[in-house]
């Protein structure tokens, strides 16, 4: 009954809360849509923590997307054994990379206190989900090796089950504890995504791509010679 309703309800109402969240948040107030920055108030310990982070979740997320996506490609790779080493020993290293980071980013906000004076519940809140998320993946990954392989059998068609609106939580309720805590806390930072500085990845200037070029013109005044 549990499971029931951990794969086949949670993942709908995550959802619904993020899609409202984003909705609310824009409308009322949507200069908030900001990882409000603290790099002013510290910077060294923000560039190590923050480079390993988003280089390796920005990878992480991807290998995800593509195994969700193109589950034939996955398997192709994975046919060749040289190929399967190098894409899970590839995925484990971006994983400790980004728990790296991530760890320089919690520390950061306990050790220093201008930057603990502007950390919210809410910061604390993310950052300890975000732990789980990353520490729940790299275990699975340690423990229940050939990852990029079981994945494309259970949690690619779990998925696609959900976005189909007929969630088949039997690829779910097979696999092991680690790994089914590592996608309902995916579930909860959905929730937690429009009330969170995670809300700034939506924020991304794409326009800056097309928009047209602005021409700066520099204006000093000269110095009066004496």
């Amino acid at each position: 009954m549990l499971e029931t309703f951990l794969f086949g309800v949670f993942p709908y109402a995550a959802l619904v809360i993020m899609i409202g969240g984003v909705i609310w948040r824009y409308t009322t107030n949507q200069f908030s849509y900001s990882s409000v920055s603290s790099q002013f108030l510290e910077n060294r310990q923000l560039f190590w923590g923050s480079a390993p982070w988003h280089y390796g979740i920005i990878l992480i997320l991807l290998g995800h997307l593509v195994g969700v996506l193109f589950p034939d490609t996955i398997q192709a790779i994975n046919g060749v054994p040289v190929r399967l080493y190098i894409l899970e020993g590839t995925a484990l290293a971006m994983s400790l990379a980004l728990l790296v980071g991530l760890v320089v980013l919690i520390t950061r906000r306990v050790i220093s206190p201008r930057v603990r004076v502007t950390t919210s519940v809410m910061d604390g809140v993310l950052l300890f989900v975000l732990l789980f998320q990353v520490v729940t993946g790299i275990m699975t990954a340690i423990f229940y090796r050939w990852g990029s392989a079981w994945f494309i059998q259970t949690a690619t068609p779990y998925l696609r089950s959900v976005f189909t609106l007929s969630p088949n939580i039997e690829y779910m309720t097979a696999l092991p504890l680690l790994s089914k805590l590592h996608a309902i806390n995916f579930f909860v930072l959905l929730a937690l995504f429009p009330f969170s500085r995670l809300v700034h990845m939506l924020s991304v200037p794409l326009a800056y791509l097309w928009r047209p070029y602005q021409v700066v013109m520099w204006y000093r005044r000269r110095q009066i010679q004496q």
